[in-house]
């Protein structure tokens, strides 16, 4: 049987960071309610979802080695979004900014269009929570504060 390139790759099923402490790491993923499938020497495997469908690994680096930092997002709701502050404020995480944004309000890339907000896990990689929204893609460069994306959308009905 042929493999088509336009329908063979379903999904990312996994994602790996590198990490320096492993006690740490283990208890920050925690907070953000994912599921510790493994623990090992060397790393940790989390559920993201539920089990057997999306995955992330931790790995410590070498010792004297510096850790390469990655960026990745989490998909969730925009409710999720709207509230990631506070939500990640109980847990001791602070909002960052990103794309020349303050972190008073999530951001929207327009292009998607898709909702954000911005933190660092304990060893420095750039995490998102991201909603996806149900307005039509608008093709402008740069991101808007929700409010923004929210006034444009109220001038363009």
């Amino acid at each position: 049987m042929e493999i088509s390139n336009a329908t063979i790759i379903e999904g990312i099923y996994e994602t790996h960071l590198e990490i320096k402490d492993l006690d740490r790491s283990v208890a920050f993923y925690e907070s953000l309610g994912l599921t510790l499938g493994l623990r090992h020497p060397r790393g940790a495997f989390f559920w993201v979802t539920k089990p057997g469908e999306q995955l992330l690994g931790l790995w410590l680096v070498q010792e004297g080695k510096e850790v390469a930092k990655r960026h990745f997002a989490f998909r969730t709701s925009l409710a999720n979004v709207l509230g990631a502050g506070d939500w990640l404020g109980e847990r001791g995480i602070p909002l960052v900014a990103e794309f020349g944004r303050e972190p008073k309000e999530p951001i929207v890339h327009p292009w998607m269009p898709a909702a954000t907000v911005y933190f660092r896990d304990p060893d420095g990689n750039l995490l998102e929570f991201l909603a996806m929204l149900p307005e039509e893609p608008v093709q402008m460069p740069g991101v808007l504060y929700y409010s923004e994306w929210q006034k444009l959308c109220n001038e363009r009905s």
